[in-house]
């Protein structure tokens, strides 16, 4: 017998339908996906810390769910609202359902609803909070609840590792600086021979200095950027050395642009999915890109800044990608790691790499 299930919102809007994954309740912010394939990666993606997910795409989990592809240890999302949740998958790498795995993560699901109506209700208003209740008679006092709920503003130090953590490689060395990194971000690195170092958000510059690395990478992560005011001033002390590449990914971005005196601001609705076009100012190039952020740079703050924008998404006209005038740093506020996603801006990898060992020359490591 199919349990029900209520979706409410701040704004007093109530979608009924059924439960799926755990039985416990949820309360987090509302935002939606567009992505058609990717749910997996999404689920596990730190970046959606404290959020409740809806999927624009009808049906969610026909694929089922596999042992390779996720992109987190735990899952921060606090909820998934879908129209339509698979029972019977079908795929060769599937080893259970969605509704398996959100079990064995204790994460609430609810199908059945108008998501529909969800996300054209979010682009109007704006995100907001939303939770899922097994009992909804008593309405008004559950969106008092609602409004009075307190957004958490300390993702980034639940998802960041506690430790230092290192992978060999023979090529340059990065110190990949983690705010709730992708594990498909530390792959790429992997992928051409770098040696990564894995430290936590509030790593110091000294002790980041102390590993003698080529390079610097800037992970994505959950959360206001200006939360972590003590990694902007390391990032800028590290911009101030001489000759250490740096690259920032979606928060990584942010953190970048604000430790060179830019401003960022909370967006409406966001940007999530898989098919996001970005224009690459210096050559044209539009790429399709994969994005997960509530946050964004005022292109504007740039112009007092030694940072000048290199990308723009087409949708909105947002800032989507900035480069030092004079250092060797750069970030772009998409996915370039493309998980899930397109790879057409994987090859930002390879710059970063050519980056490191234009200046890498007779560098030793201890």
């Amino acid at each position: 017998m199919k349990q029900r299930r209520f979706l409410v919102l701040e704004d007093g809007s109530c979608y009924p339908g059924y439960a799926f994954g755990s039985e416990k309740d949820a309360i987090g912010e509302i935002v939606f996906n567009t992505g058609m394939t990717g749910y997996q990666e999404t689920l596990s993606d730190p970046s959606y810390t404290g959020q409740i997910i809806t999927f624009t795409y009808p049906l969610i989990g026909n694929y089922g769910i596999n042992v390779d592809d996720y992109e987190g240890v735990l899952p921060g999302l606090k909820g998934m609202v879908v129209h339509e949740v698979a029972e019977h998958p079908s795929n060769f790498r599937s080893t259970k359902t969605l509704d398996e795995a959100l079990k064995d993560f204790d994460v609430p699901g609810i199908y059945g609803v108008d998501t529909r109506s969800i996300t054209k209700k979010i682009r109007n208003a704006g995100v907001m909070r939303g939770t899922m209740v097994s009992n909804a008679d008593n309405l008004d006092a559950i969106v008092a609840s609602l409004k009075a709920y307190v957004l958490p503003v300390d993702e980034i130090q639940l998802n960041s590792t506690k430790e230092i953590k290192k992978f060999a490689g023979e090529g340059p060395r990065v110190v990949l600086l983690d705010f709730g990194f992708k594990d498909n971000i530390l792959a790429e690195l992997l992928k051409r021979g770098c040696e990564v170092i894995l430290a936590p958000w509030n790593t110091s510059a000294d002790e980041i200095l102390a590993f003698n690395p080529d390079g610097i990478m800037l992970s994505n992560g959950p959360g206001d950027p200006t939360s972590v005011p003590e990694a902007i001033e390391t990032i800028k002390q590290l911009i101030a050395q001489d000759n250490l590449p740096m690259f920032g990914i979606c928060l990584g971005h942010q953190l970048i642009s604000l430790a060179g005196g830019a401003t960022t601001y909370k967006m409406k609705f966001g940007h999530r999915g898989a098919n996001h076009p970005v224009k690459d100012l210096a050559t044209g190039k539009i790429s399709l890109t994969s994005q997960n952020h509530g946050y964004a740079v005022d292109e504007d703050s740039l112009n007092q800044t030694d940072l000048v924008a290199t990308h723009r998404a087409l949708n909105d006209g947002t800032n989507e990608g900035v480069k030092h005038k004079i250092k060797p740093v750069f970030s772009v506020q998409y996915h370039p790691e493309a998980a899930p996603g397109p790879h057409d801006a994987n090859y930002l990898f390879d710059h970063f790499v050519d980056m490191m060992k234009a200046v890498q020359g007779g560098k030793q490591h201890a």
